[in-house]
C-alpha cells in the first residue's frame, strides 16, 4: 500500500503510510503507534484539537486495520455521473454539493449498491455502471459511535431524458447537472472527500 490511506476527520487528513512516505507538511507523524496513541490522535481530531496527522509502519495494511479498529466501519457506494454533454450530476445535501451515494445492504454487490443508490437519490434510472473511480473514508460520530463511512466511488453514464428528484427523505434539496468548467466552484462548498474523488475521477481521463 504505497499510496497513503486518507481518512478524514472533520476536513482534516489522518494519513496512513508506509514509513518515510511524504505527505502535509507541518502535522506530526506517529511511527508504529500503539493503539492508545491511535485512540488519542482519532479523539484530538475529532475534537479539533489536532489539524491533521501521520501514522506510518512498514505494513501500512496492517496498520489500517489496526486504526479501522477504533470505529464503526459503515460501507457505502455511490457515483459520478456524466450526461453525453459531459455535466456532471451534484446533489445538495446538509449544506453541502455533494454525490449521490448510500449504504450498501445485505444480498447485493457493491456496484448493485452504488447503481441502486444514485437511482434512489436522483430519480434517475437511466445510468450505465462504469470504472471504479476510487475509495473513500470520513468520520462522523453517530449515538456516541465514531464511525468509519468507506465508500466505493464509481463512474457512471446517464443516457435517458428523465429528470431528476430528489430524495427528500435523504436531505437532499436540490439537484443540477454542473458544467464540466463550473466544478470546481461547487467543491468549495463540498467535502474532503469528494474533492478526491473528483481528483482520482480526472486522472483516469
Amino acid at each position: 500500500m504505497q499510496t497513503p490511506t486518507i481518512i478524514y476527520i472533520n476536513e482534516r487528513s489522518l494519513y496512513i503510510v508506509f514509513t518515510g512516505t511524504k505527505t502535509d507538511a507541518g502535522i506530526p507523524e506517529f511511527n508504529n503507534p500503539d493503539d492508545a496513541t491511535i485512540a488519542t490522535v482519532i479523539n484530538d481530531m475529532a475534537n479539533d484539537k489536532l489539524d491533521g496527522a501521520v501514522l506510518s509502519s512498514s505494513d501500512p495494511e496492517a496498520l489500517f486495520e489496526q486504526v479501522k479498529a477504533h470505529f464503526t466501519v459503515l460501507v457505502a457506494a455511490g457515483g459520478l455521473v456524466t450526461n453525453p454533454a459531459g455535466d456532471v450530476l451534484m446533489i445538495f445535501r446538509r449544506g453541502k454539493w455533494d454525490l449521490p451515494k448510500g449504504k450498501w445492504d445485505d444480498g447485493e454487490t457493491i456496484e448493485e449498491c452504488a447503481v441502486r443508490e444514485v437511482t434512489e437519490e436522483t430519480g434517475l434510472y437511466s445510468i450505465t455502471l462504469g470504472p471504479k473511480i476510487t475509495e473513500t473514508y470520513h468520520y462522523y460520530p453517530y449515538k456516541g459511535k465514531k464511525v468509519l463511512k468507506h465508500s466505493i466511488w464509481y463512474h457512471m453514464d446517464f443516457t435517458g431524458t428523465e429528470l431528476t428528484v430528489p430524495q427528500i427523505e435523504e436531505d437532499i434539496v436540490d439537484i443540477e447537472w454542473v458544467r464540466a468548467e463550473n466544478v470546481d466552484k461547487y467543491l468549495l462548498y463540498s467535502y474532503q472527500n469528494i474533492i478526491n474523488v473528483f481528483d482520482r475521477w480526472k486522472e483516469m481521463k
